[in-house]
């Protein structure tokens, strides 16, 4: 029967980060950095590993053509990423330059990113297929320029008889007749009134 303390042991649970910062690290940075997080009671921390330079690196858009350093953590109490920036801040470290992420997620981003590679790395080298009959014809059509089509030019024209006979055009305004002789001229003006001036009227 195993003893209670290795039970303990077996059941413990540790929590596992990846810590990433860019640019320069100045030296003895990350020793410091394990003793502010000592607070979370540290399983391991494995020593500082440098990425090479990118000129876009995923983590940092703001940061690029820079040197990278990473390093793996286990603690026995959870962490959150603005805590270890701000432990980093302490240290005179810029905390947009460090960010942190969980051992699982970061590991399933890289395998999810070989496997895009993977499909993509066909596409690279792979020669278009030669046209087809229809798209050799649309060629033709299009090589002369977006004006020249044979559609443009009406060369396809619809003569068509419709059933009943056609349909007389429509008059317009401009077509109806119009009068030449003012209606004021049918009116008779009233003879003036005889006035002092004009007795007569």
């Amino acid at each position: 029967m195993k003893p209670f303390a290795k039970y303990l042991a077996e059941s413990e649970r540790t929590y596992n980060y990846r810590i990433k910062v860019v640019g320069d690290v100045p030296a003895g940075f990350f020793k410091q950095l394990r003793d502010k997080c000592s607070q979370f009671d540290i399983v391991k921390m494995g020593d500082a590993k440098s990425a090479p330079v990118r000129k876009v690196i995923p983590d940092f858009p703001a940061f690029p053509n820079q040197p990278m350093s990473i390093v793996d953590v286990e603690f026995r109490y959870p962490a959150i990423e603005p805590q270890i920036k701000q432990l980093a801040q302490l240290l005179g470290m810029d905390p947009n330059r460090v960010v942190m992420m969980t051992t699982p997620y970061e590991e399933s981003m890289d395998t999810e990113s070989d496997k895009i590679a993977d499909q993509n790395k066909d596409l690279l080298d792979t020669p278009y297929p030669a046209p087809d009959a229809e798209q050799k014809a649309l060629k033709k059509d299009y090589a002369t320029g977006p004006y020249d089509h044979a559609v443009l030019k009406n060369a396809y024209r619809s003569d068509f008889t419709v059933a009943g006979g056609k349909t007389p055009p429509a008059k317009t305004t401009n077509e109806l007749p119009m009068g030449d002789k003012s209606p004021m001229s049918n009116i008779k003006r009233q003879p003036k009134p005889a006035t002092g001036a004009n007795p007569r009227g």
